[in-house]
C-alpha cells in the first residue's frame, strides 16, 4: 500500500503542480511584460482569474478525494458512513483555504509597498489561518473516529496533512518580502 500511496502522492503532486505553477517570466510569451506578482496575463482568455481560481480549488477538491478514496481502502459499508462526515470535513477546510487564498491574493498586489506594519498584520492574519484549518482538524477529529477505526482515522489525516503540505509547497513559491 505504501508504493501505491507514493506514487498517488507524486502524481497530486505533479498535478498540483501544473494546475498552480504561474508562469515565470522565461515561460511568458515575447513582449509580455512580468507583474509584480508574477501573475499571468488573463486579456486574451474567456475566463476571469476568479473563475480560473474557483475551477482550480474544484479540482484541487476532486483531486484529494480521489486520492483519499485510493489510500483509504474502505468497505463499501465504511464508505457509507464516512463519505458523508469526509464531505462537510472538506467544507470546512474549503472555508478555511477561501481565506486563505484572499490572503495570499492580498498579499501578491501589496507585497512589494508593504509596511512593517502590514507585513505584521499579514503574518498574523497568516497564522490565524493556520490555527483554524488545525482547529477544524480538531473539531471534526469526534466524528472521523464514530465512523472508522483509531488506525484508520490517522491515516486519513497522515493523508490530508500530506496532501495540503503538497498545497502549501506550492503556494510557497509566493515572492518573499524584501527587507
Amino acid at each position: 500500500m505504501q508504493s501505491k500511496a507514493a506514487k498517488l502522492f507524486s502524481l497530486a503532486l505533479i498535478a498540483l503542480t501544473i494546475s498552480i505553477s504561474r508562469p515565470s517570466s522565461a515561460q511568458q510569451p515575447a513582449g509580455a511584460s512580468q507583474t509584480k506578482a508574477s501573475v499571468p496575463s488573463y486579456q486574451n482568455t474567456q475566463s476571469s482569474p476568479d473563475e480560473d481560481i474557483q475551477l482550480l480549488k474544484k479540482d484541487i477538491r476532486s483531486q484529494k478525494k480521489q486520492i483519499i478514496a485510493a489510500n483509504m481502502d474502505l468497505t463499501d459499508a465504511e464508505a457509507v458512513r464516512f463519505w458523508p462526515v469526509y464531505d462537510r470535513y472538506a467544507a470546512d477546510v474549503a472555508k478555511v483555504y477561501d481565506t486563505k487564498i484572499a490572503l495570499l491574493q492580498e498579499y501578491l498586489e501589496n507585497y512589494q509597498a508593504m509596511s512593517g506594519d502590514q507585513a505584521e498584520s499579514y503574518l498574523r492574519r497568516r497564522a490565524a489561518v493556520e490555527q483554524d484549518l488545525m482547529q477544524v482538524r480538531l473539531n471534526h477529529l469526534p466524528e472521523f473516529r464514530k465512523v472508522l477505526t483509531g488506525r484508520e482515522t490517522a491515516l486519513f489525516y497522515q493523508i490530508d496533512w500530506r496532501l495540503d503540505l503538497m498545497i502549501n509547497l506550492q503556494l510557497a513559491q509566493a515572492p518573499v518580502i524584501n527587507p
